[in-house]
């Protein structure tokens, strides 16, 4: 059991941690929020059924568990909402880094992140809006 709980903490704290390596690659930054979803979904999973073996041979909870499947949580939480935002805005979100990536002036940054304003229907975010 102890063995299977530090397994959940990893592959945990791995999903969380996973989330601040996203760029501004959106293909790369697809998979890995499917990789970031998995992983805390399989967290999830061992720490359950780590608890569920400690409950049934009459053990105290490994803590370590616990915390995996918390951390398991959050990273598919936020990696299902990130996978749903990417998904709905995709076409947006790749114009945009096509045209970031061909920008060569701040000028054109700016009208590259004002397109994306308009794509998306959002209005005044920025330091320019």
């Amino acid at each position: 059991m102890r063995q299977r709980a530090f397994v959940t903490l990893g592959f945990g704290l791995l999903s969380v941690l996973a989330l601040f390596a996203l760029g501004s690659n959106i293909r790369r930054d697809v998979y890995l929020v499917v990789f970031t979803l998995l992983v805390g979904l399989g967290a999830c999973w061992l720490g359950v059924t780590a608890m569920r073996g400690a409950r049934r041979s009459g053990s105290l909870r490994p803590a370590s568990s616990i915390a995996g499947v918390v951390f398991g949580f959050i990273g598919s939480a936020v990696s299902a909402l990130l996978l749903i935002f990417l998904v709905t805005f995709w076409h947006p979100l790749i114009s945009y880094s096509q045209c970031q990536a061909s920008a060569s002036t701040v000028s054109a940054q700016q009208a590259c992140s004002n397109q994306l304003q308009r794509s998306m229907g959002v209005s005044g975010l920025g330091p320019g809006g």
